[in-house]
């Protein structure tokens, strides 16, 4: 087969390789879909109550521990049916929920030491029982290394019937503890002054992820579970706050991955499903981290690129206000008229800012009509002449603030001023206002302007 050839038949097996998965006519194909469908979805739900109650290692420890009892069961029963070894990981896996509790309470050892001491104990032990069946002469062995990264591919309609059994238990049982688990996942003592039996439903929950990681050790393996288990809901943190739409979401995402990478085996079948699963897992997690729309880093970029500016303009606003206040035309007995023309040296000689900086932040502030800038002068409109006095209105009652109520010492109070400024609201400037009771001048001596603002130019003879 010439060169040419080769090139036109790639592209072929690929679309008639993926119109064969996605008919669904192997049954081996739907059983493997099945499988790390199901798996995607009890493991991501189950594994979300472990990330908020901030013990996430836990599903590793708990997955590394389970390999001793897979091997300890093969040894013992002689056979690799799917019970057996589901009762031995199981065992196994809670034996290891136990000592990772055990130790830190009854020694100095630190929780995250306790769960490090554990998953190396119990990985160690599986692999030493693993050498050891493998040097054996028994039958129904051939399997076992697989427990290692998983092989999907090589589940059997009773493996998929056990695996889907015990997903859809763990669902249907998050489904009936919904509330009682988010109650202690985020207010523990608000669940223990309610009377709810922690250690009751903390065992519930422990017993359903010690579930989920036993069903997925044939699909994903013992080295990565973990990852099914934590990646989907730390990919749903950037999606949402409320934990119903965690859950979905992390479903969702659990799903997806276990029926893309379903798709990349077939296609691939050098290839297996486990790792694949967890690198479009991985992949989802990258997406939501850049993208997501109120927490991703592009969003978090624009906001603060946004605050930047905000704090630009207003700085400048509030310069215009002080040069005004002390021109030599204004007298601290008269009202004060923000009419007066100044140049950008002028602003340069107050506010420490860059010369582009300030011509950036000139240019916006003429497109929102809070300044008039002409070739030799600048000065403000009367809506920039309000939005300054109402910054130092904000910047001078805070400082007061700060001086009674926190008795912070005046040569202090301008810096934290000066930041705090751009955040107040006009409920909390009032709120700080009426707790001051009617202070009319800042710590320095200076006219706090009144909330209506001030008068742009002086009064007609």
């Amino acid at each position: 087969m010439n060169s040419a050839s080769s090139a036109s038949l790639v592209p072929l097996d690929f679309w008639v390789l993926m119109r064969e998965f996605w008919s669904f006519q192997d049954a081996n194909v739907l059983w493997v879909v099945v499988g790390s469908m199901l798996l995607g979805i009890a493991a991501s739900v189950v594994g979300s109550f472990a990330f908020l109650r901030k013990r996430s290692l836990m599903g590793d420890v708990l997955a590394h521990a389970a390999l001793p009892g897979v091997m300890t069961a093969f040894l013992l029963a002689q056979t690799n049916t799917p019970w057996v070894m589901f009762v031995g990981a199981l065992s196994s896996s809670f034996l290891g929920l136990l000592l990772m509790d055990w130790i830190p309470k009854n020694s100095k050892i630190k929780p995250d030491a306790a769960m490090a001491i554990t998953l190396s104990f119990f990985f160690a032990l599986g692999l030493m029982e693993l050498s050891y069946i493998q040097g054996l002469e028994i039958e129904g062995k051939s399997g076992l290394d697989k427990m290692l990264f998983g092989q999907a591919a090589a589940m059997l309609p009773k493996d998929i019937a056990w695996l889907s059994g015990v997903a859809v238990l763990i669902l249907v049982t998050i489904g009936l503890f919904f509330h009682k688990f988010r109650l202690i996942a985020f207010n523990r003592v608000y669940a223990q002054t309610l009377g709810l039996n922690l250690a009751f439903y903390e065992l519930i929950l422990a017993l359903l992820i010690v579930s989920a990681v036993v069903i997925g050790l044939q699909v994903v393996g013992v080295v990565l579970m973990a990852a099914v288990l934590l990646t989907p809901i730390a990919a749903a943190r950037f999606w949402s706050q409320r934990l119903s739409h965690l859950l979905w979401i992390a479903a969702i995402i659990g799903g997806l991955s276990g029926l893309i990478s379903a798709n990349i085996s077939y296609m691939a079948p050098a290839m297996p499903t486990g790792p694949w699963m967890v690198v479009v897992l991985s992949l989802f997690f990258l997406v939501s981290f850049l993208f997501a729309p109120e927490r991703g880093l592009v969003a978090n970029a624009r906001a603060l690129k946004r605050l930047r500016q905000q704090v630009q303009e207003e700085n400048v606003l509030r310069t215009f206000y002080v040069l005004n206040e002390r021109h030599p035309s204004h007298h601290a007995d008269q009202a004060l008229h923000l009419d007066k023309r100044f140049h950008q040296e002028d602003i340069l000689a107050n506010r420490a800012m860059s010369v582009s900086v300030l011509k950036r932040t000139l240019h916006r502030l003429v497109n929102k009509g809070w300044v008039e800038q002409t070739p030799f002068s600048i000065t403000l409109t009367p809506a920039g002449a309000q939005e300054a006095s109402q910054l130092t209105r904000r910047h001078r009652l805070w400082e007061n603030y700060l001086i009674e109520q926190a008795s912070i010492d005046s040569s202090q109070v301008h810096l934290q001023a000066e930041h705090i400024e751009h955040l107040l609201t006009d409920v909390e400037t009032r709120e700080i206002e009426q707790t001051l009771s009617g202070a009319s001048h800042d710590p320095h001596g200076k006219t706090i302007p009144s909330a209506v603002g001030v008068t742009l130019e002086k009064p007609h003879a």
